[in-house]
C-alpha cells in the first residue's frame, strides 16, 4: 500500500492501493548516459505494453505494442549531437520505420535549453514518430543531469578534490539550473542563497545517505 511518507518518499499520494484496479496500459521510458571518451553516449528506449488477454483473448502474456530505441553521441564541449541512431523494434505498421532517416536532423542540435521546442518543430505530428519524439524529449534532461557526473569522473581520475570547483564553475552550475523548476525560480529564496554563496549544494538524498552511513554531512561532496 502506498503511504504518505517523509521527504524521501511520495507526497500527496492517496493511501489506496492500486493492485486491484485493472491495468489498461504501461509505458516505460529508460535512458542511460555513458561516458564515451570525451563525449557522452545517451541510450534511450520507450516501450508500451498492454496487459495479458486485453487485446488478444486468452493470451497469457503481456503484449508489447511499441519498442523504439535512440542512441545519441553528444559533445561534452557544447552539448551538441554529433551522431544519432534510431531503431524500431516493435511497431504497428510496416510504414513506421520509413521515418527513421528523418531523425538524422538531430545532428547539430543542442540538448540543453530549447531542445524540446526544436524537436517538436522537426519531428512533431506527421514529421516523425510520436513515440520516438516523446522519448527524445525525455532523454535530454537526463543528459544534462549527467554533466556533474562527468565532471566528478574526471576529478576522481585526476586525483583532484571533488569539491574543487572554481567560483566561475560554481556560478555556471547555478545559472544552468535557474528557472528549470519552481525551486530554482530566479526570484526565489534558493537562487538568492546560491548566488550569494550561502548555498552548500548538498541535496537531501546526499545528506540522508551520509547520515545512514554514519558519516558527516560536511563531507559533501565526498
Amino acid at each position: 500500500m502506498l503511504r504518505l511518507v517523509d521527504r524521501c518518499g511520495y507526497h500527496h499520494v492517496a493511501m489506496d492501493t492500486f493492485d486491484e484496479l485493472p491495468v489498461l496500459h504501461t509505458r516505460n521510458y529508460d535512458t542511460t548516459v555513458y561516458r564515451n571518451g570525451e563525449e557522452l553516449k545517451a541510450v534511450g528506449s520507450v516501450r508500451d505494453v498492454k496487459p495479458a488477454g486485453l487485446y488478444i483473448r486468452d493470451d497469457v502474456d503481456p503484449l508489447t505494442i511499441h519498442d523504439m530505441r535512440v542512441v545519441l553521441d553528444i559533445s561534452i564541449e557544447n552539448l551538441s549531437i554529433v551522431k544519432a541512431d534510431v531503431a524500431f523494434g516493435v511497431y504497428p505498421n510496416t510504414a513506421c520505420p520509413s521515418i527513421i532517416d528523418h531523425y538524422d536532423k538531430l545532428v547539430g542540435l543542442n540538448v540543453a535549453r530549447g531542445f524540446s521546442r526544436k524537436v517538436r518543430e522537426l519531428f512533431g505530428g506527421p514529421r516523425g514518430c510520436t513515440h520516438t519524439t516523446a522519448l527524445l524529449q525525455a532523454m535530454a534532461p537526463v543528459v544534462v543531469q549527467s554533466l556533474w557526473s562527468m565532471e566528478l569522473s574526471h576529478r576522481r581520475e585526476s586525483g583532484k578534490p571533488v569539491s574543487g570547483r572554481t567560483p566561475d564553475q560554481m556560478k555556471a552550475t547555478i545559472e544552468r539550473n535557474v528557472n528549470t523548476c519552481h525551486v530554482w525560480d530566479e526570484d526565489g529564496e534558493h537562487v538568492e542563497r546560491a548566488r550569494s554563496g550561502s548555498w552548500r549544494g548538498a541535496p537531501l538524498w546526499a545528506e540522508e545517505r551520509l547520515v545512514q552511513l554514519g558519516r558527516s554531512v560536511d563531507e559533501w561532496p565526498s
